[in-house]
């Protein structure tokens, strides 16, 4: 059951697709999880021009790799988030963005989700990671006071948005894998059990399990993985350190920026921060997943070309079979 190791692109968009191939490949990865910016995989693409995915499955398999999934996380970020501001500019596709009108940019960026399960469908990969934006996460301080009515409206529209996305998913075989993160309409356990609820538990909406998110908000992120077993899609491997000390560091970071001492914690490369790495893949055998394993570097304080090698080392020295047997058999008369 050995899990193929994969590399998240996203945060390699600024190279060209090919370049990221051929450091995979050299590094020893299995292969990636593709993102749908930069030059990387581009949907309108995929979907218009019958040469186009052969083109990128022909570069995947001249670097030894094969596609294990898509990431759309920046267009999906616009479904139903309230505001659509600047932020979303600087990060979805100009098309998508259009004239700015924010109801215009959440359908265009529906209609862009649907057509990422389209083009994933021929590419031959069976997920798309992402996220689904949020309308009620601007009301997470509680003040001014909001009422549980506007809480559930928020994921009533988050149900209407998304279900006729998730229609398509169901249409041509592709799973949605929702990244559980701070901004979106699932960021932590309950949220997550709230999100599942206004989508009906539908098969094509499950979940991307990246632990360095729950690691500072203090979520067990062994038991998550336990008790939404059926729902884990996808794993990203990415990491947290906790740094607060002193009584100054706080939880919410204090607006500063990546890799300030004085924030309260900072994403790191996988393995060296606080994610209980040994015990998330015990339970992960424990559930039977046998997807990727797909790291997602992110470490403002580590050079990306020597973070990559050592986060793929790390974790094929985790990546380990359950037995076949229970060790005390050897004792048994029969």
């Amino acid at each position: 059951m050995t899990r193929p190791i994969t590399l998240f692109t996203g945060q390699w968009a600024d190279l060209p697709f090919e370049e990221v191939c051929r450091l995979a490949g050299e590094w020893g990865y299995d292969g990636l999880e593709i993102a749908c910016w930069g030059d990387h995989f581009e949907v309108d693409k995929a979907l218009a021009d019958d040469g186009y995915i052969p083109g990128r499955l022909e570069i995947l398999e001249r670097n030894g790799l094969k596609a294990w999934a898509l990431s759309n996380h920046l267009v999906g970020q616009a479904v139903c988030d309230d505001p659509i501001d600047d932020r979303h500019r600087n990060m979805i596709p100009a098309d998508i963005w259009g004239d700015g009108d924010p109801e215009g940019v959440r359908r265009r960026a529906a209609e862009r989700m649907a057509d990422t399960a389209r083009a994933a469908a021929k590419l031959g990969v069976k997920l798309v990671t992402g996220f689904a934006g949020s309308p009620i996460w601007k009301y997470v301080a509680m003040f001014p006071p909001v009422a549980d009515s506007i809480i559930q409206a928020g994921y009533q529209e988050f149900a209407d948005r998304w279900n006729p996305i998730l229609d398509v998913y169901d249409e041509v075989g592709v799973r949605f894998a929702h990244e559980t993160h701070p901004s979106e309409i699932a960021y932590d356990y309950w949220t997550t059990k709230a999100t599942l609820e206004a989508i009906g538990h539908r098969e094509a909406f499950g979940i991307n399990w990246d632990p360095s998110h729950m690691v500072w908000q203090q979520i067990d992120c062994v038991g998550y993985l336990l008790d939404f077993a059926d729902r884990i899609y996808h794993v990203h491997c990415k990491d947290t350190k906790l740094r607060l000390n002193g009584g100054r560091n706080g939880r919410l970071s204090s607006h500063l920026p990546w890799a300030d001492p004085r924030r309260g914690w900072d994403f790191i490369s996988v393995g060296h921060g606080d994610v209980p790495w040994g015990d998330a893949i015990r339970a992960l055998n424990h559930i039977g997943y046998d997807g990727p394993l797909s790291i997602e570097w992110e470490d403002a304080g580590m050079d990306r070309l020597v973070g990559a090698p050592d986060a793929l080392a790390f974790v094929q020295s985790l990546n380990f079979d359950p037995p076949k047997a229970a060790f005390d058999a050897a004792f048994a008369r029969e």
